[in-house]
């Protein structure tokens, strides 16, 4: 599509402010639903924390009546970030809303967001409602909200499948009830960006809402739209845009918000538009958010990937040579992905490594930055110095996962191979006592996994492993992931040493101390098999 600034800056009446976009984080909310992402409070404020030295505008914090963990992480979060908006997601029933609210109590400035789906086959499969039953507890659900938060977002679940006239209806409703956000959702990722560029419009329009009421848009990702598809809302007048970092989320994920914010930047001759974010956090919380969740950004990754700024064809080497804009339309600096000259290893202070940390995204405490920087010391006797992947594997495996609620430490391990089989012995240390246990295996991890479960008397499947380098250096540290399923919970583990057999028996261990950690939870008990069996296991199978 051509130049067109008359689309880009109308916003409509009540389109929000015409030269500003206003950021909305669901990362914590809608990115943790990717499959396989389970983030403790302590992650979440770490994140939560970094989004707000950002400076973005508005942080969802989780769907507090969905689960206890869920309440709590939104009510902590609330309690801490004191400069975003820190929302938290309600359906449009009583409990919802008030759970919401509740959570939200000590928030600075809380908002409560509502949603219902409008679309017919949402209506018809889902909510088996009638249209002016939808239209009803959009209103009744807005209400109530609004006479608990000063701020009151209403999104039409599925707008991009919904009928025009009867979510114009819809919008209009909430906007009457007191909502002052509006949202336009592509739940599933159906849009395209002409056809959304259009809906956008026409809901704006069509619902005349009054001036202070600002237009949103929450894009998936499930035809790689999402980013498109945003950018043709903010082109139509919407001036929010939700989204996570890294595009993470269900299915194909959400609207990458670093993509549309770069987007917006570099082409402010086509958009004409500012925002407050600042865009030289994007990498090292794409980075932060990465690790904690254990999704890895692809090296192709727009913006915040490993080669969104690397070149190697030597003719683009000369040319960024001769004049970086020849083959780059940002600077790396402008994201924040300039890495740093200095190297750390054992001779560096603790005051070098902090910044290192921060610059990492990571927050800690003086206590976790003593820790960290101890473990770090031992490290460089193994090795001549130490990389960024070392330091937060590091934080990652030693810090941000211990937690109180955690039941078993790892100790030690020994291995004997001979023959065909490995044998395996595991110590661990449960409330001070030392439990030993040893198994064979075909190798060393089956060896090792075996072991672990007959100490912790527990036959968890095993649904996901892996191992990689923490950098392309021969020294380089291994980190292990792995996805532990018992009882219908399902947790990740991650684990980091210079010895890959240690690494991957720490993310075994602290995946199934987070199992321990959501049964406790849920309320349910971890059932153990009836009889544990000697010998050869079957971890890996």
């Amino acid at each position: 599509m051509g130049k067109d600034n008359s689309e880009g800056q109308a916003g409509g009446q009540g389109a929000g402010p015409a030269g500003r976009v206003q950021f909305f984080d669901t990362t914590l909310r809608d990115g943790e639903q990717a499959a396989g992402v389970n983030l403790n409070v302590d992650e979440k404020l770490q994140i939560a924390r970094q989004l707000a030295r950002m400076n973005m505008d508005v942080i969802e914090a989780g769907f507090p009546a969905a689960s206890p963990g869920d309440f709590s992480c939104v009510q902590a979060i609330a309690r801490e970030i004191k400069t975003s908006t820190v929302c938290g997601l309600a359906r449009t029933r009583e409990g919802d809303i008030r759970a919401a609210a509740q959570a939200l109590a000590q928030a600075e400035n809380p908002r409560i967001h509502v949603f219902i789906a409008t679309s017919p086959i949402h209506m018809e499969y889902k909510l088996k409602m009638t249209p002016d039953e939808v239209l009803d507890q959009a209103r009744q659900g807005v209400l109530l909200a609004r006479s608990l938060a000063p701020e009151v977002e209403f999104s039409a679940e599925d707008a991009s499948r919904s009928d025009l006239e009867f979510l114009v209806k819809v919008f209009r409703t909430a906007a009457e009830a007191g909502a002052t956000i509006l949202n336009i959702p592509d739940t599933v990722g159906y849009a395209l960006p002409e056809e959304f560029y259009v809906l956008c419009r026409n809901v704006i329009e069509g619902v005349a809402a009054p001036a202070g009421v600002v237009y949103s848009v929450h894009a998936h990702n499930d035809l790689g739209l999402s980013v498109a598809n945003s950018l043709a809302a903010v082109r139509a007048g919407v001036r929010q845009v939700e989204g996570t970092i890294n595009g993470m989320g269900e299915r194909g994920g959400n609207s990458a918000l670093e993509e549309v914010a770069m987007a917006i930047r570099t082409r402010k001759d086509f958009y004409g538009l500012d925002f407050r974010l600042d865009t030289r956090r994007l990498y090292p919380v794409s980075r932060l958010v990465s690790r904690l969740s254990g999704v890895a950004v692809p090296p192709n990754k727009a913006v915040v990937g490993a080669n969104a700024f690397a070149h190697e064809a030597g003719i683009h080497q000369h040319g960024v040579l001769a004049k970086r804009e020849t083959y780059e339309i940002m600077r790396a600096e402008d994201v924040g992905s300039t890495p740093a000259v200095m190297v750390l290893g054992k001779h560096s202070g603790r005051h070098a490594f902090r910044d290192r940390l921060e610059f990492l995204g990571y927050n800690l405490t003086d206590t976790e930055v003593t820790r960290a920087f101890e473990i770090f010391k031992r490290l460089c006797d193994e090795k001549k110095d130490a990389t960024d992947g070392d330091i937060e594997a590091i934080v990652s495996d030693e810090i941000l996962s211990v937690q109180p609620e955690f039941r078993y430490e790892f100790k030690e391990y020994s291995m004997h191979v001979g023959g065909e089989n490995t044998t395996c012995t595991v110590t661990l240390s449960l409330e001070g006592k030392e439990l030993s246990d040893a198994a064979t295996g075909h190798g060393p991890i089956e060896a090792a996994y075996s072991a672990l479960k007959r100490i912790i008397h527990l036959q968890p499947r095993l649904e996901n492993f892996k191992i990689a380098a923490t950098s392309e250096r021969s020294n380089a540290m291994g980190e292990a992931q792995v996805t532990l399923a018992q009882d219908g919970i399902k947790a990740q583990g991650s684990g980091a040493s210079t010895d890959i057999i240690k690494a991957s028996i720490r993310a075994y261990v602290n995946a199934v101390n987070r199992l321990y950690a959501t049964a406790a939870v849920r309320k349910v008990a971890l059932t153990a098999p009836a009889a544990q069996g000697a010998g050869r296991g079957s971890a890996l199978r």
